[in-house]
């Protein structure tokens, strides 16, 4: 018997109560997923009074035993696991995944949002529909005899990569037994998925999402095509979504600057101070990739503005492929860190004929702390998004390299006379996008 109708109501009914609590459930999300069976209200749910397991936060390599530890003395037969989760490590996600499938449960996504009785928590909850579903939590998805994706929830998908080299893994070195663990791991997603009745064209689309590259967001479609859900939810109701606050963060730590600044040759494994016309930056090279395809590279250059910003230029070469034609222009570039953007304005996007490539010019002021908070100390993100009327791109820059040249750029700033600002005009900037 499938029980997923009686939890329709309560994933209708708590959108204004889950955006009320999003800040608390975004630090919840780091924390070793936990497991909870939740109610819903028995003066509200009538005769659907079916109660869930609320499955939230990292997956980790001893997370399948702490849902089998759960699970002991408890008769859960016929119950849905409500996932809300950024996925986490690839064999704890597939223990999971069999334990769920091992005693009959069905699957959903969904986040557990508390009720209350005045000023006291009440021991109920509502199951809210916006919920995420990333990363390896998609393929715990799979473990449901019956899955439902409700079409409020994100279910996401990228490339499994080393953990500990995730942040910025252009920069990082691998060894072979890194591949080897690697290719095992896919092996074994691989048969996983195979084993819980999907298609394994969900593994294939996952493999081509690099880590630099936002997560795919699977469209209905995709979850339909892939078996990812088996059983349809009803459309929902007009209603507004509300992003969830960024956590506090504390201030940023930078390193000790030095006097020495020796500028090098820009590089795609780290941030680098560079010479260009006279004028010394921080810059760094990337591929330009749409779901793993490479279709160019681009240069990001950081150089002395004013007292509380920094001026940023953005230099690309992009080519065609057969599945992605050049766009006639970029239409626009933003840069984002720490909860911060800033646009930068396209000076020039216009073809080489030559090359057939191209070519792209933009430059902007970014506020201070948006630089001084990707460039502290610890692993940090830049995001830089363009946006054309074939394609968007998205490609998220580490800090390899920032967080030591940083300060050194910012000691030559102070010490440039007020108006001395660097000129990034497209003449001077465009030797940065030189074809490798």
């Amino acid at each position: 018997m499938i029980r997923f109708p009686a939890l329709l109501p309560a994933l209708a009914s708590a959108a204004l109560s889950v955006l009320l609590s999003a800040q608390a459930g975004a630090s919840d999300r780091a924390l070793p997923m936990r497991f909870e069976l939740r109610h819903p209200d028995p003066n509200t749910c009538g005769h659907q009074c079916q109660p869930w397991i609320a499955a939230s936060g990292a997956i980790t390599a001893d997370t399948p035993q702490v849902f089998t530890n759960f699970v002991q003395g408890r008769d859960l037969h016929d119950l849905t696991v409500a996932l809300d989760s950024d996925g986490g490590s690839v064999l704890g996600a597939i223990g999971l995944g069999r334990e769920i499938r091992k005693l009959d449960l069905n699957t959903t996504v969904g986040r557990s949002v508390d009720l209350s009785i005045g000023d006291r928590r009440a021991p109920f909850a509502e199951l809210s529909p916006r919920a995420d579903c990333q990363s390896m939590c998609a393929f715990v998805l799979l473990a449901g005899v019956h899955r439902m994706v409700p079409p409020q929830a994100r279910v996401m998908v990228h490339q499994i990569w080393l953990g500990d080299r995730r942040e910025d893994p252009t920069a990082a070195n691998y060894s072979a037994e890194d591949l080897v663990l690697v290719q095992h791991d896919i092996g074994s997603l691989a048969q996983y998925t195979v084993e819980m009745g999907a298609s394994i064209d969900l593994l294939d689309l996952s493999l081509r999402i690099p880590p630099w590259e936002p997560m795919h967001l699977l469209s209905g479609n995709e979850i339909k095509r892939m078996h990812v859900a088996t059983d349809l939810a009803p459309p929902p109701a007009a209603a507004t979504v509300a992003a969830s606050p960024p956590a506090a963060m504390a201030p940023p730590q930078l390193l000790p600057s030095t006097n020495a600044v020796k500028p090098t040759a820009i590089s795609e494994r780290r941030w680098a101070m560079v010479e260009n016309a006279g004028v010394t930056k921080l810059a760094r090279r990337h591929p330009l990739t749409i779901e793993g395809d490479e279709i160019g590279s681009f240069d990001l250059s950081v150089a002395c503005g004013g007292s509380d910003n920094y001026d940023v230029s953005y230099v690309e070469r992009r080519h065609a492929l057969e599945q992605y034609p050049l766009p006639d222009a970029v239409s626009g570039v933003n840069v984002s860190a720490a909860g911060k953007s800033a646009p930068l304005k396209v000076v020039s996007s216009r073809r080489d004929g030559a090359r057939g490539e191209l070519v792209t010019f933009a430059t902007g002021t970014v506020p201070s702390a948006l630089i001084t908070s990707f460039a502290a100390i610890g692993n940090h993100s830049l995001m830089v998004a363009t946006s054309s009327a074939g394609a968007s791109t998205g490609i998220r820059l580490g800090n390899t390299g920032a967080m030591q040249n940083l300060p050194r750029l910012a000691a030559s700033c102070a010490n440039k006379a007020l108006g001395d600002r660097a000129d990034l005009s497209a003449s001077k900037i465009g030797g940065l996008a030189a074809a490798k």
